[in-house]
């Protein structure tokens, strides 16, 4: 069987970590044996316990020296990093061979000076580092594209999630997890961490805008955006609006909604649509590359400019 080292500098659970734990116990069907490098932080410990429990080697690291010399053994690594300094300091001195696997959204929907701003430093910096790499793989075919035109040997491998956990429900389940949450009125859900580039502040104000609907904010608010977004819903007296922080019910979340709002500002593909969408939810979205890849507008959901009179219609 291949030995394969996935290596991860992740702060946090997010898409890339969700991915990882969708996929790696699955490998071993194919002959490859995974091993997860994964940085020494308590807020992961859930993490890396759930994936010991699906049968997935963890190996725990406090420096990158560390992971240089563990992973050199190794028949292929794989490398999804977040800082730059791990693409920097890490990545061209892992051995060949070595895959990257880049989630990152690579665009946003920024004002014009900033978006190309993002655009020099990323070809400057991350995208530099790529060049180093065996192959390149992201997750969408807009972004393989995008790292295409930097020059780099870049496929598309699109996620996916599995359909067991994300469907749509029966009448029955439906009314019966409509109850459990509380839900009585049109209920829209708005998932994803505080971020940003996920905008949650445009769905606020949509929000009060329409407040003969719920709005349901499911994700990790601990961050400075979590914060002031639990303030201006006191601020403008949004009783039609709950925060619910970080779910583990995230399937039954989409059967008891409506609807799903994602005001997104950037993505390379987006689980939360996918997951949506295999839920049997409209997905109201922006009109970004990620998103015009999965969502066929008036069909499948619509593609709105992200701005909270636009999205109340």
């Amino acid at each position: 069987m291949l030995e394969v080292a996935f290596i991860t500098d992740s702060p946090r659970v997010a898409g890339s970590e969700i991915w990882l734990l969708e996929r790696l116990p699955r490998l071993p069907f194919l002959g490859l044996h995974p091993t997860l490098f994964l940085p020494k932080r308590p807020n992961l410990d859930g993490f890396a316990e759930v994936l010991e429990g699906k049968g997935v080697k963890i190996q725990r690291y406090a420096s990158l020296r560390e992971v240089l010399e563990a992973t050199a053994s190794y028949s292929l690594r794989v490398f999804q990093g977040w800082k730059e300094t791990t693409y920097y300091l890490l990545f061209p001195r892992l051995a060949h061979p070595k895959v990257a696997v880049v989630h990152e959204q690579l665009d946003y929907r920024y004002p014009a000076g900033l978006r190309q701003t993002y655009h020099l430093l990323y070809r400057l910096g991350k995208g530099s580092a790529l060049k180093g790499a065996d192959r390149v793989l992201t997750v969408s075919q807009w972004a393989a594209r995008f790292l295409r035109g930097m020059g780099l040997e870049a496929e598309a491998v699109p996620n996916g999630v599995d359909p067991d956990r994300f469907r749509p429900p029966d009448p029955e389940e439906r009314a019966s997890l409509r109850k459990a949450y509380g839900l009585h009125r049109f209920t829209v859900l708005v998932p994803g961490r505080f971020a940003p580039e996920k905008n949650q502040l445009a769905a606020l104000f949509t929000a009060q805008r329409v407040p003969e609907v719920d709005f349901l904010f499911a994700g990790d608010d601990d961050s400075p955006l979590g914060a002031l977004s639990r303030g201006l819903k006191g601020i403008l007296g949004l009783g039609n609006v709950r925060f619910l922080g970080r779910r583990e019910d995230m399937p039954e979340l989409y059967r008891a909604a409506d609807a799903v709002l994602l005001p997104t500002l950037g993505e390379n593909q987006s689980l939360a649509t996918l997951e949506a969408m295999a839920s049997g939810l409209p997905v109201v979205t922006t009109p970004i590359p990620a998103q015009e890849e999965l969502i066929q507008n008036g069909v499948t959901g619509l593609l709105v400019p992200p701005r909270p009179h636009l999205l109340a219609q």
